[in-house]
């Protein structure tokens, strides 16, 4: 009986090892990544060491571009890292003034009526009124169609005719803004080449029901502008205008945005916009990425970008005297041991120099060690680098809950907004300013109580998010 049993046993097992070796191999685990750069440790001292800041060459033109790494060390395997640049326009040089070849293109669309069109027509003559004969300048309408006032020199009988034609602006139709953008164009084509500075400033208040009506067609159309050589900055007045839309083709165009619900600002903002373009020192200015074979993937913070191959390109502003904007690059990598410094980032500017009227570049290359011990590597980490890394984790966070407050999630935005404060609070005495502020707009919207207390603190938070971002062309 026993010696049955005994049998019996032995065959099942050699079935079990039968069926186990027809089975495929479970996956390998997941590589492990080294997360020192991005991730504090609960019992872990804060980052004290700050390394120096690097200069890209040539550094004589018209931006100068500085940056650094998160860390001096990356650990061998999959790793994360940070880079962080920052790119400065030259002081303008004294007494000196670009003349513009400029566009104002208006919405006079059926919902502009009353109060918008009034303080758009009164910001449109403050513009005319601080124009120099130097400068010229068309006059776009739209509303369903789209009427010109050609391009013409500012001269002081042009002035009383262009204030004429503001004035009889009368609102009818429906939003053709890219009628209005394609006008626009045209009639600022003609004299690029004897203007270093165009540019087409839009305002709109409401979301576009004519022509060209989707945002990847707006947007395409106003990047193809900005490498034409022509500036767009989108501007929004009201509560029903498009927030990504208007950011989307400022981006892509080159210029700034705005979100204004009072339109008594407008006349503001357009001698903001005059001040930018007269004071313009590096226009077309594109950062381009090339990423060495360690580097697996790459996530430009809270900035549009497009990669082809081993190069990612991110358009960025026009910049005026004294101008900056910040990047942070977050680099997910795999190392292997060696003994030399390992290229981890390319960083390249290419800009039109205004004053030289010719493009220039000046590119930083960043590198790390490689090394085995995880303690060295947060031994050797950057304090204001790592600062820099947790703002920008935080506000994905907080537009993130943007998209929520739009969709009415109420749960989903507060749950969003409450990772942002515990990332901020990791760096809690450097981003002390980015609590205050998640204290503010956490109050306000528990106090909104209609969709439009919530469309305008979903507004003020995306306006957050882009300063946070390093973003400094909006209103």
């Amino acid at each position: 009986m026993n010696r049955t049993l005994l049998l019996l046993s032995a065959a099942g097992l050699l079935a079990l090892g039968a069926l186990s070796l027809g089975k495929p191999s479970p996956p390998p685990p997941p590589p492990v990544t080294d997360t020192s750069h991005t991730v504090a440790q609960p019992d872990e001292q804060p980052a004290t060491a700050v390394l120096p800041l690097l200069v890209a060459q040539p550094s004589d033109g018209a931006l100068t571009l500085t940056g650094k790494l998160s860390g001096t060390y990356v650990q061998t395997g999959d790793s994360e890292a940070f880079a962080w640049l920052e790119l400065k326009a030259r002081p303008m040089e004294a007494q000196r003034r670009v003349p513009v070849n400029m566009a104002l293109v208006v919405d006079r669309s059926g919902s502009m009526s009353g109060q918008k069109l009034a303080d758009a027509k009164r910001a449109a003559a403050e513009l005319v009124n601080r124009l120099t004969p130097e400068d010229r300048l068309a006059l776009i309408h739209y509303g369903t169609d789209v009427k010109v006032i050609p391009s013409r020199l500012v001269t002081p009988e042009v002035r009383e005719e262009l204030l004429a034609s503001i004035d009889r602006i009368q609102d009818d139709g429906s939003t053709n803004i890219s009628g209005g953008l394609t006008e626009a164009a045209s009639a600022l084509r003609g004299h690029l080449a004897q203007f270093r500075v165009s540019r087409a400033i839009l305002l709109s208040d409401g979301q576009p029901t004519a022509g060209l009506v989707t945002e990847p067609e707006l947007f395409h159309l106003t990047r193809r502008l900005r490498d034409e050589g022509i500036t767009v900055s989108a501007l929004g007045v009201g509560e029903d205008f498009q927030a990504s839309l208007m950011r989307g083709m400022a981006e892509q165009g080159g210029g700034f945005s705005g979100f204004l619900n009072d339109s008594s600002r407008l006349a503001e903002v357009f001698s903001r916009e005059l001040d930018q373009a007269t004071s313009t020192v590096a226009r077309r200015v594109e950062l381009r990425l090339t990423l060495p074979p360690s580097v697996r993937d790459v996530e430009v913070m809270g900035l549009p970008s497009t990669r082809e191959g081993a190069v990612v390109k991110v358009p960025l502003y026009d910049l005026a005297g004294e101008q900056s904007v910040r990047v942070v690059v977050k680099l997910t990598l795999r190392a292997s041991a060696t003994t030399e410094p390992l290229p981890l980032l390319d960083a390249t500017v290419r800009y039109l120099d205004v004053a030289k009227d010719g493009m220039a570049e000046t590119t930083l290359p960043l590198k790390a060690q490689v090394t085995e011990d995880a303690a060295l590597v947060r031994a050797h980490l950057d304090r204001d680098v790592r600062v820099h890394a947790v703002r920008a984790l935080g506000t994905q966070q907080m537009r993130a809950a943007v998209e929520e407050m739009k969709r009415g999630n109420r749960q989903g935005a507060v749950g969003l907004l409450g990772n942002a404060r515990k990332l901020f609070g990791s760096s809690a005495a450097a981003l002390s300013g980015e609590l205050a502020e998640l204290d503010q707009t956490e109050a306000a919207y528990g106090r909104a109580s209609n969709d439009g207390d919530v469309r305008r603190e979903s507004l003020n938070l995306y306006k957050k998010t882009m300063k946070n971002f390093g973003e400094n062309n909006a209103y």
